[in-house]
């Protein structure tokens, strides 16, 4: 099997599970490990530290600001606060007590946000925030993390006990497949999942795998793309973008993001200033989301595998 055979889809599991998972490895680990939750344990998996670590868990209710101030106090103290919620609710709704009680201290509060992007499907555009890597990743200081699957989710859980300083790790809510399995984990440091040599491809999150089928489908037509997993947004892994356009000569950014703010500005940035080659956007165009199942809304918003074929031709029809 060819390493490139290696990025099957074993099963469906949701990264939340991923995180709930790695959250419970990152207490048993570390004693200094706290979680605090605004009333959606259960959603957010973290009711197994929950009963397992009951004096280390803090329901906090329908109080998501609250909880932020909570979470830099502990943090103050020593502690190694976790902070749970979805999407919307730990950034929109609270980014005031993040900014000012968190980023600008540099407090280390490890915010994570489920229920991101479009695929959270049926709860619609109140709570599909398609801002938040935006939001967070402007905050100076701030390290944004957006996993792939449910094994990435975990790892990156795990990671971020370790890592000194504020964090913001985005996930997900529906079942998505699991293909990550093994790959090492490292924050600030790109994957590579398959050597190319016509267009560079850049992914984060849920999107990696719909860059994979992508891929899949443009080799059998003879385009040899190089796909690269972008798990840390920030801070972002310039050295393996710039390396990989060097050789390719264009690129394509997907997301399941606002294409203002996101990944793929990012990129842009990285390539005006130090190598300006074609590149393209898979994301979402200055929208609102709506209610939906989750595959046909990433297929109404321009983040299907097709869109995603159609825009590394664009690319490479730029070369």
């Amino acid at each position: 099997m060819s390493s490139w055979d290696q990025y099957q889809s074993t099963q469906k599991i949701a990264t939340r599970n991923g995180f709930g998972d790695g959250l419970l490895e990152a207490a048993r680990k570390n004693p200094k490990v706290v979680a605090l939750c605004a009333d959606l344990a259960g959603s957010l998996k973290m009711d197994l530290l929950e009963k397992e670590f009951p004096e280390r868990f803090f329901q906090i209710g329908v109080a998501e600001a609250n909880m932020m101030g909570m979470a830099s106090g502990m943090a103050t103290c020593g502690l190694i606060p976790y902070t749970g919620t979805f999407a919307n609710f730990s950034t929109g709704r609270v980014y005031d007590q993040i900014r000012q009680s968190i980023a600008y201290s540099g407090k280390n509060v490890k915010i994570c946000a489920s229920h991101a992007g479009l695929t959270l499907g049926e709860d619609g555009a109140t709570h599909q925030i398609l801002e938040d890597i935006g939001l967070m990743k402007m905050l100076p200081g701030m390290c944004v993390i957006n996993p792939a699957d449910y094994a990435q989710t975990k790892a990156a859980a795990m990671a971020i006990a370790d890592y000194q300083g504020p964090v913001y790790l985005r996930f997900g809510r529906p079942d998505w497949p699991v293909f990550t399995s093994g790959l090492p984990f490292e924050i600030g440091k790109a994957i590579k999942l398959k050597e190319g040599s016509d267009v560079s491809v850049f992914a984060t999150g849920h999107m990696l795998w719909q860059a994979l089928e992508a891929v899949r489908l443009l080799e059998n037509e003879g385009i040899n793309a190089e796909l690269i997993n972008v798990h840390t947004i920030k801070p972002l892994d310039t050295e393996a973008i710039l390396q990989s356009v060097h050789k390719t000569g264009c690129a394509v950014s997907c997301e399941e993001h606002q294409c203002n703010g996101g990944l793929g500005d990012s990129i842009a940035q990285t390539l005006a200033l130090k190598h300006p080659v074609p590149l393209e956007y898979v994301a979402v165009n200055d929208q609102f989301g709506q209610s939906g199942k989750p595959l046909e809304l990433l297929d109404k918003y321009g983040l299907s595998v097709n869109d995603v074929v159609a825009a590394i031709k664009r690319s490479l029809s730029r070369k």
